[in-house]
């Protein structure tokens, strides 16, 4: 039996990385490019323990994604967002490709996954990332502008606090937000 379509998310997160969330409890407006690599290790460190739960193909609610799900989907916005940061080291005020989750979510079969090859690539693809922001050299790189395919307007910045928030709220949706680091810890 198939399960249930998911329920797109509409909602305009872009507010995330300014303030904090009421949801979740992170705010990424205390994120500081020197504790973000840190920062991202934190936030993606849980998910091997989470994946190895017996219940990780099971959703909550029907129209709900399983852990496994929100696992590839973080697994797939870390590669999402290590081409963004590549794309405004390289050019001058791009356009950042749409991604669209949902449809990312049916075309990726993230509940056939393999839980084990998802949590022994989260890490890879965090150090990819990492590696990627290294290129980010003093704060004028950090201060370089971007544009979403919705016109929503980022900074280096605060493309960067925008995604630590999405890190930290699934860990919050799957039951891990004891293991959310404070923004802006070394721990991690």
């Amino acid at each position: 039996m198939a399960a249930d379509p998911i329920v797109p998310d509409t909602k305009d997160w872009t507010w995330a990385a300014h303030r904090r969330c009421d949801e979740c409890g992170f705010d990424a407006s205390q994120v500081s490019p020197s504790a973000l690599a840190a920062g991202l290790r934190g936030l993606t460190a849980p998910w091997r323990e989470v994946l190895t739960r017996a219940d990780v193909t099971v959703r909550p609610q029907p129209a709900t994604w399983s852990p496994l799900e929100y696992a590839c989907h973080v697994h797939e916005v870390l590669d999402v967002f290590t081409g963004r940061f590549s794309l405004i080291l390289d050019e001058d005020s791009p356009a950042l490709p749409n991604w669209d989750q949902d449809r990312a979510a049916i075309e990726g079969e993230y509940a056939g996954q393999d839980p084990e090859r998802i949590a022994r690539e989260i890490p890879e693809r965090t150090e990819g990332l990492i590696a990627v922001l290294g290129g980010y050299a003093g704060e004028s790189e950090w201060e370089r502008a971007a544009i979403r395919s919705d016109g929503a307007a980022f900074t280096g910045l605060s493309l960067a606090r925008y995604l630590t928030h999405d890190l930290a709220h699934h860990l919050s949706d799957v039951g891990a937000g004891d293991q959310i680091p404070p923004p802006g810890s070394s721990r991690g």
